[in-house]
């Protein structure tokens, strides 16, 4: 699907509407990958708007050796790391806030559905930040290895690697819960 790269063409050529497009399609999930890096959805939106802003205002060239999506999350990546780096306030969160989020902002209530999905979900949020990174990209993005790998600056053998630690760390994880998930 080509609409993401389409979009950003038609912004660079000066249709407003490419960049407004551009918002709608990638908003919500840019953010809630954002938040997987951070862990402060307020921090994690006020992130996404700020890479918006650096395509509005830096117009980055996309070179179209990846998906536009790929690309785009990079950029997502590099203004979330370049936050921490800045205001060295890695993950400070409460369990209380990480409880309640799903209640706070609207955007999760379309990714967590089930009773089993929540739970999932808040497994995945007690593990390390790179865990949690990986498996939000692959699973709930569906991105494969390369594209995962693009985006966290890794290997593809060192994507493969973190999603079976990973995935080891959430059954553990279940598992203290009380809960069985058999396909992991």
């Amino acid at each position: 699907m080509n609409s993401g790269a389409d979009n950003y063409r038609r912004f660079l050529s000066g249709d407003k509407d490419g960049l407004a497009d551009l918002v709608r399609t990638y908003r919500d999930s840019l953010t809630l990958y954002i938040y997987s890096i951070v862990g402060d959805i307020g921090i994690a939106e006020e992130l996404m708007e700020d890479t918006f802003v650096k395509l509005y205002v830096s117009k980055p060239k996309y070179s179209g050796k990846s998906s536009f999506k790929t690309w785009l999350y990079s950029i997502g990546k590099h203004t979330a790391t370049d936050y921490i780096r800045w205001n060295s306030r890695i993950r400070q969160i409460s369990s209380e806030t990480i409880l309640d989020v799903a209640d706070e902002v609207n955007l999760e209530v379309d990714t967590i559905k089930s009773e089993e999905s929540k739970m999932l979900h808040k497994a995945i949020q007690r593990l390390k930040p790179e865990y949690e990174q990986v498996l939000y990209l692959s699973y709930f993005e569906n991105f494969s290895n390369d594209e995962t790998a693009e985006i966290m600056k890794k290997t593809n053998r060192q994507v493969r690697n973190l999603l079976y630690n990973a995935k080891k760390a959430l059954k553990s994880e279940l598992e203290k819960e009380g809960y069985v998930y058999e396909n992991l």
